[in-house]
């Protein structure tokens, strides 16, 4: 490699190439122009030598067939019968290739920016600094080539490289993301914790991140003012919310990474198939769970895919109403937007009532079993006291949302870490305690036909388990609300929306497969006199540790774990709720709009949260009365939700099939088919899940969900012909476009 560091005779020539690699801290920063690969390696001291003649993929087929699979597995197997066997062989793979994985978006990050062959030594050198650079080249390059080949080296499409990373001044660059640009890479540990390395990167806070890996396809610019690359370094969120007609009120500040968290925590596979698993276990065990979670996690990208686009023309907001207005034309626009609205808004008041009163049910729990459990003479607490968890839980999540957003930021990361982190512990931990375990032919193909319920028939069975897996994937409009806040929202907001499904999907197929191989007795476990209360999932924890240790504390703090997650969900749900009331009342939708609408100093809708807050506590009151009717209410968080994800789709795919103007992200020629299919399965599921749940049919076990929702729209509708009609007229702009 040119510029070498041995001692040849001509100190003077060395040291002057060697101080060619550490500029003054003022010329730091990367001027080289997005595509000119020769140029950035000539601003880092050297000749284009190589012929640079490799494409993404080529560089990719390099570093795979060294990893070659095939190879490490085969060579070491032994090692994994020998120490753990098939258990920590399957459950310890997922867990080392996550956390290489962190290892690999650092130096990802470092070899977009430092695109040399040299690879770790050259970096090492650079960022070390002047003073320890040497030795830390030194050291790092004799270790390279001591243990092993260098994995990565110049991985840049000759025709499409960016470096939008380093200066923003390139992040609206003419040039489309058309590989996988690893300048999305989120900033990791070497920012923290090495002082020389801020001088060379400075601040990342805004670089997009991993999830943007999810929704590359499509990626193109549009026509718009906003998007064409000649946004004055305005950013493209900005320009679009002026372009759509609104000032830019709350603070902008999230991260694509931010706007994922959000979503991801929301639909918090933790809370969702934790409070839902004795449904999956009643409504066909094993089988239905862990493959209709894959069918309802492949039809709901379908529905997310569709949103995304949608979202990338308009980000704001309002989100779905807003899109509907859009997208149904000047003559149905305020229908279309007062009754995708409302049925949106309603629906996440309900997912903020289910979420939290999940979280009071389970502190019950928690303090049942640390009291002796059922069986024990445990503390069962009654319903009031349930009530008062409720609001309480409510109370410090609207304080919480009362914070500046780059709170509400750190604090979305830390959930989104703590989802995915705390579903491989638990779904490593568990079945290795359980005493226990169940085989692998009764996880993949055991069928529960024994629910109680009166239903025997098999397809019927089937459809009713797919509610844990439908119920757990919502939510991900919240990334389309908090657009205004997003920086880059045009493209980063659908990438929130698609990768929060995506990553979801994986992660919680995982956490019922770790879960279901310790279950042995469904009907025990759904026992309402088990000393968990019929519990399923706790009383799984509970007796895993109890087997094996004799006291169930383990379990206990593995529950602690899954309510951590479901206090983060509620959080994030009330900040969804919170954007979605600013907006609709800034278009004037809402009783008193004037006052949840506004804004406090920290740039907060301080009013819509407290607003929100009290809608669901009012909403949970109704469990006072029957059980019954608080199911009703919270029925519509699924149903109602999905209603308003179909409407905007539906207005896409017929109404506005030709007049659509499509942002940077966006579908291409199968919008229409992906849109088509997304409507099709929320009309589906909406008939499916309004089945009787039970025979035969009685007050007690009726499904109210269509009463629930057909009450809803019934009220939606009325409201309009007798009122609304005569006053809302859609979206209002507050500027002049």
């Amino acid at each position: 490699m040119r510029g070498g560091m041995k001692n040849d005779g001509d100190g003077d020539g060395v040291a002057a190439r060697y101080r060619r690699l550490f500029p003054e801290e003022e010329d730091v920063v990367v001027t080289a122009a997005a595509g000119d690969d020769d140029s950035r390696l000539e601003e880092l001291g050297y000749k284009q030598e190589l012929s640079r003649s490799l494409s993404a993929l080529a560089n990719f087929a390099v570093t795979f067939s060294i990893i070659s699979v095939m190879t490490g597995l085969s060579t070491t197997y032994d090692t994994g019968l020998t120490y753990g066997g098939p258990v920590t062989m399957v459950y310890g793979w997922p867990f080392v290739g996550l956390m290489t994985l962190f290892v690999g978006l650092s130096m990802a990050e470092i070899c977009s920016a430092y695109p040399t062959s040299g690879g770790l030594y050259f970096w090492s050198a650079r960022l070390c600094g002047a003073h320890w650079g040497p030795f830390a080249a030194w050291i790092t390059g004799w270790l390279v080539i001591w243990f092993g080949p260098q994995k990565c080296h110049v991985f840049i499409d000759p025709q499409k490289s960016n470096f939008s990373h380093i200066d923003n001044q390139f992040s609206d660059c003419d040039t489309p993301y058309v590989n996988i640009p690893v300048s999305h890479l989120p900033r990791l540990s070497h920012c923290l914790f090495n002082p020389f390395a801020t001088q060379v990167f400075g601040d990342q806070s805004s670089s997009p991140s991993i999830v943007s890996l999810f929704c590359e396809m499509g990626a193109e610019q549009m026509d718009l003012p906003s998007h064409n690359g000649k946004g004055g370094g305005v950013d493209t969120g900005t320009a679009r919310l002026q372009e759509l007609g609104y000032k830019q009120e709350l603070k902008r500040d999230l991260s694509v990474l931010s706007n994922f968290a959000f979503s991801f925590s929301i639909i918090s596979v933790l809370t969702g198939i934790t409070t839902l698993y004795n449904t999956g276990l009643t409504y066909g065990g094993p089988a239905v769970m862990l493959y209709g979670w894959l069918v309802v996690g492949f039809l709901t990208m379908f529905v997310g895919f569709s949103m995304a686009e949608i979202c990338s023309s308009y980000p704001t907001s309002g989100g779905l109403y807003y899109w509907s207005a859009k997208l149904a034309g000047p003559s149905w626009a305020p229908f279309a937007s007062w009754i995708t609205g409302w049925f949106n808004i309603v629906g996440q008041w309900a997912v903020t009532t289910s979420v939290d009163f999940s979280l009071a049910q389970l502190i019950q729990v928690i303090i049942l079993l640390s009291t002796g459990g059922k069986n024990g003479g445990g503390y069962e607490a009654s319903k009031y006291v349930v009530i008062a968890f409720h609001g309480a839980i409510l109370f410090m999540h609207a304080s919480l949302n009362s914070l500046p957003i780059a709170w509400l930021s750190f604090f979305g990361q830390l959930a989104a870490a703590w989802n995915i982190v705390g579903v491989f512990v638990l779904m490593i931990l568990v079945p290795l305690v359980a005493k226990e375990r169940a085989s692998a032919k009764y996880v993949f193909t055991y069928f529960n036909k024994d629910n109680g319920d009166g239903i025997t028939n098999s397809f019927y069975i089937i459809v009713l388990g797919l509610l844990m897996s439908q119920y757990t994937l919502s939510g991900y409009d919240a990334s389309a609300h908090m657009t205004e806040e997003t920086k880059q929202a045009d493209k980063n907001g659908p990438k929130g929306i698609i990768s929060a499904i995506g990553i979801s999907i994986l992660v919680g197929w995982g956490y019922i497969l770790g879960i279901t191989f310790a279950v042995k007795d469904i009907p025990y476990l759904l026992n309402s006199d088990n000393d968990a209360g019929g519990y399923a999932i706790a009383e799984i924890f509970y007796l895993a540790f109890k087997s094996r240790f004799g006291t169930g504390v383990g379990g206990i703090f593995c529950l602690g774990i899954v309510g951590v997650a479901i206090f983060f969900c509620g959080m994030s749900s009330v900040t969804s709720n919170s954007r979605m009331a600013y907006a609709f009342s800034r278009d004037g939708a809402m009783p008193f709009s004037s006052f949840w609408h506004k804004v406090n100093k920290q740039e907060v809708p301080i009013n819509a949260v407290w607003g929100s807050v009290a809608v669901s506590f009012c909403m949970a009151l109704t469990s006072l009365g029957s059980l019954v009717a608080f199911q009703a209410m919270v029925s519509i968080a699924t149903i109602g939700l999905y209603i308003a994800y179909a409407l905007p789709i539906f207005f896409r795919v017929t109404l506005a099939r030709k007049s659509f103007v499509r942002g940077p992200y966006h579908l291409g020629r199968y919008s229409l088919v992906v849109g088509w299919i997304a409507v099709l399965w929320v009309l589906t599921i909406s008939v499916l899940f309004s089945l009787p749940v039970a025979y035969p049919v009685s007050v007690d076990n009726l499904n109210y969900t269509p009463v629930a929702v057909g009450g809803l729209l019934f009220l939606i509708a009325s409201s309009w012909i007798f009122s609304a009609r005569k006053w809302f007229k859609g979206p209002i702009t507050n500027i002049d476009t």
